[in-house]
């Protein structure tokens, strides 16, 4: 009896097939063949029978069949089927309970209209316990400790039920814990622990949304087993927990936390930042310190700032990871007191224009000019003209001609485009020497790149012979960097506050500048400036109801 039963899924799923993808499952449907009313019909007596164990292969072919007709099979006869693929999560055939597991990841991440999920969280919520309970549990069942699907389904779970689950998170987290031990014994499975973290990091986010002050019971919960993965050198988790902790050090609204500062000393050392899989999650985890504790580091652990340096010039001589020394760097300056880093920022610069004689590429360039231009921000225009001049008679001039006009039109990037016109406005209209020295002839140029950046499409050229930078000697095995979706960090725009509108910002400063000395400004503007950058700047003016006197 059992036989014509395999044969009828498998000849109608061969049917009904006529275009398919590993996401999506099948795109295009035999119209000849009724789905639903198999499914109804054959698929779902099978999968409610109260013995999930007896008929594994009719019942894996069933749970195949929901993967496979997924976006062919109405809403309400999938929803049907959730509470069926739970109950099979307890199957001891480790097809079924995989094939139930990667069903339920399957449904809970197709899209309705709007792109929003399919299945809401209100419509799983009657499920949520029996759901929880039972992929942990699945978790224990022989050949199943480390099972991809079931914990990338406690994720996809988790993403989708957000605040349902917190009333379960004290269970989960120790679940999860002691989970992450165990396999930071001897990590094997590589996409079991991303999902893992990942299922950790949702833990954190959905519940510090709530309650902020939850992150104490967070870093209870997971510091032990961070400090046994840290010391004991699990290379392929150590950029993993550095992208936690940078996820519950973000969370903290005050001070740092001392357990952080203690391990503040460690992070510096060269070690870590021999292996490159550890570099981008080091940054953002060095960058959380400074958001949130740079006075902190300034009065408790000012001679670690040296070392803090000393990380970023060892990035910024790499081309693989100079944008990482110069996040770094951004921080250190955006955040860190002034007098705490005054006496080292000659040398930055030093270190920077080397680099730039070296070995000039355009990534690093476009790095560069959204520094100069959060400098000249934090520090004042003069600031950046005087340290400039320090280093070299005449310097500030070049670099005006040589790499901001020339080469601001390749800045990209939203935040980084509004931190280099505000910037360049201050030279504008907050410098000095560009109104009454020899710099004044670069004043129009500069204003005309600046509008150029507005309103013309980003030139994203880039020099044939930069198509082939070389691999950087990395000796052996190097675990490699996977960002974790779920610890992503918020764009933070350092200007947001002071400019909403860059374009107004300039116009109200051409019009300040201009009260300041009545005639000079509309002179240059209209005898320099091209008719169609000219024009662009009036509308600037109108939108911000001001004239230049």
């Amino acid at each position: 009896m059992l036989i014509p039963c395999y044969a009828a899924i498998y000849l109608v799923t061969s049917l009904a097939s006529k275009a398919q993808t590993q996401k999506h499952g099948i795109t295009q449907a035999n119209e000849l063949v009724n789905l639903t009313e198999f499914f109804v019909n054959h698929i779902l007596p099978d999968l409610k029978s109260a013995n999930v164990n007896e008929f594994p292969v009719l019942k894996a072919d069933g749970i195949k069949y929901i993967m496979i007709f997924r976006n062919q099979v109405p809403k309400e006869h999938l929803l049907v089927s959730i509470p069926l693929l739970i109950n099979h999560l307890q199957a001891e055939s480790i097809v079924v309970h995989t094939y139930a597991a990667h069903a339920l990841e399957r449904l809970f991440t197709m899209r309705g209209p709007n792109n929003a999920t399919l299945f809401t969280a209100a419509e799983i919520a009657p499920f949520v316990e029996i759901l929880l309970t039972n992929l942990f549990k699945a978790l224990t069942l022989p050949g199943s400790s480390e099972n991809e699907y079931i914990m990338k389904a406690i994720m996809r779970s988790f993403s989708l039920l957000q605040e349902a689950i917190i009333p379960y998170i004290p269970t989960l987290i120790t679940q999860l814990t002691q989970k992450l031990l165990a396999v930071s014994k001897n990590p094997s499975k590589p996409h079991f622990n991303h999902y893992m973290f990942e299922a950790i990091c949702l833990s954190i986010r959905i519940t510090c949304k709530a309650n902020p002050a939850a992150v104490v019971n967070f870093e209870e919960a997971l510091f032990l087993v961070f400090t046994e993965i840290l010391q004991n050198d699990v290379q392929e988790f150590i950029p993993y927990v550095f992208q936690v902790m940078s996820l519950l050090l973000e969370t903290h609204k005050n001070d740092i936390p001392s357990s952080y500062m203690a391990l503040f000393p460690h992070l510096l050392q060269p070690v870590l930042w021999e292996r490159t899989g550890n570099i981008p999650a080091l940054v953002r985890l060095l960058q959380a310190f400074l958001e949130r504790g740079s006075n902190t580091i300034a009065s408790a652990a000012a001679d670690k700032i040296p070392g803090l340096l000393g990380v970023f010039q060892k990035l910024i001589a790499s081309k693989a990871n100079d944008h990482q020394g110069f996040y770094l760097l951004n921080s250190i300056i955006e955040h860190m007191p002034p007098e705490s880093v005054d006496q080292y920022r000659k040398q930055i610069f030093i270190l920077l224009f080397q680099r730039l004689q070296n070995s000039k590429t355009t990534k690093f360039i476009k790095s560069f000019l959204v520094f100069i231009n959060l400098y000249c921000i934090k520090y004042g225009a003069l600031a950046l003209q005087e340290i400039f001049d320090g280093i070299q008679p005449k310097m500030f001039g070049m670099v005006l001609e040589k790499i901001i006009i020339p080469e601001i039109q390749k800045v990209s990037g939203n935040v980084e485009k509004k931190i280099c016109a505000v910037g360049i406005t201050k030279l504008l209209t907050e410098c000095p020497p560009m109104m009454d020295t020899e710099y004044t002839k670069l004043w129009t140029p500069l204003l005309q790149s600046l509008i150029g950046l507005f309103e013309l499409p980003e030139d994203d050229t880039i020099p044939d012979e930069e198509h082939f930078i070389d691999i950087e000697d990395t000796p052996g095995y190097q675990t490699a960097f996977s960002q974790l979706a779920f610890a992503g960090k918020k764009e933070h725009d350092p200007v947001g506050q002071m400019v909403n509108n860059p374009k107004i910002h300039l116009a109200q400063s051409l019009h300040k500048l201009s009260t300041a000395c009545p005639g000079r400004v509309p002179s240059m503007v209209s005898t320099s400036l091209n008719a169609e950058a000219l024009q662009y700047l009036q509308g600037y003016l109108q939108a911000a109801s001001v004239t230049l006197l």
